[in-house]
């Protein structure tokens, strides 16, 4: 009976969540891998297709594509080592090896694909940047790819993505402007100029912050030798005084009684006492 009645309650809040609009349910596809997020974590991987349970409002799930996929950029200015701006239109052929490494660092596809992008615009830049028009265009072009795929598969191997081509489509050269090459020039410069501004501040913050470091180490560790010092001088005082005492109390008080007129007694201060004040017994004739 008790049995029955699980599986009658778990039909009911089922049919319960259906009516509301909410499935429990969700469906992996033949050409995804889904990850299942619990509360902003990922907490399962999964890679073969089917029907799935999740956990309503608690959990929900991202898809990621499994199959070899097409990337076709933007076209894009690139600066040849002559000085010729080219504009370049490129695709490549990417896949995501690691989808859990893939939503850590960016949460969706759309996202992984964007830095994907960044990546292999970036190395098609320097590279070319390091080649002629003419290389570029009829002479090295396949070493050229050859040497962009390997370093952007490099890079974007740590965000869980697979590079397995990356080929330019078409390389135009578009009117010469003499303004206008070096406008884009000063930008790049000025973009490195403001990366090396930039690093270089947070160089010089961490070494301030060390700095201050050591300085309040070095402040407080004087003050605890100070402190020590002061305590054990004032002890060795007091002990002379005690020894002193001990030797012959009357000197010992009649000393004492000299450094107090001496610092309480000056030209400047005034003393209203009695006659007879112990203070001037030293003073009194005898």
């Amino acid at each position: 009976m008790t049995n029955r009645l699980i599986a009658l309650w778990t039909a009911i809040a089922i049919v319960v969540l259906l009516l509301m609009g909410v499935s429990p349910f969700f469906v992996v596809d033949v050409t995804q891998t889904a990850i299942v997020i619990q509360l902003g974590k990922p907490v399962r991987t999964i890679t073969e297709p089917g029907l799935r349970l999740k956990l309503p409002f608690v959990q929900n799930v991202v898809y990621f594509d499994k199959r070899l996929l097409d990337y076709d950029a933007v076209s894009q200015d690139v600066i040849t080592t002559d000085k010729k701006t080219l504009l370049i239109d490129n695709f490549a052929k990417w896949r995501i090896k690691d989808p859990l490494k893939v939503y850590e660092a960016f949460q969706t596809q759309q996202a992984a694909l964007a830095r994907l992008d960044d990546i292999i615009y970036s190395e098609l830049r320097v590279e070319l940047g390091r080649h002629t028009l003419s290389e570029i265009v009829s002479q090295t072009r396949s070493e050229i790819m050859k040497i962009v795929t390997a370093r952007a598969n490099e890079k974007a191997g740590a965000y869980g993505i697979e590079v397995e081509d990356v080929r330019i489509k078409r390389a135009d050269l578009p009117e010469q402007n003499e303004k206008a090459v070096f406008t884009r020039m000063q930008a790049e410069r000025e973009r490195e100029a403001k990366r090396y501004r930039s690093e270089g501040a947070e160089e010089a913050q961490k070494i301030r912050s060390e700095a201050e470091k050591e300085r309040e180490i070095l402040v407080a560790e004087a003050y605890k030798t100070s402190q020590a010092l002061m305590g054990g001088g004032d002890a060795q005082a007091f002990k002379t005084y005690a020894q002193a005492y001990r030797q012959d109390p009357d000197f010992f008080e009649f000393t004492r009684t000299m450094e107090a007129y001496k610092k309480a007694l000056d030209k400047e201060t005034t003393l209203v006492l009695s006659p007879d004040s112990e203070f001037f017994k030293f003073l009194k004739g005898r």
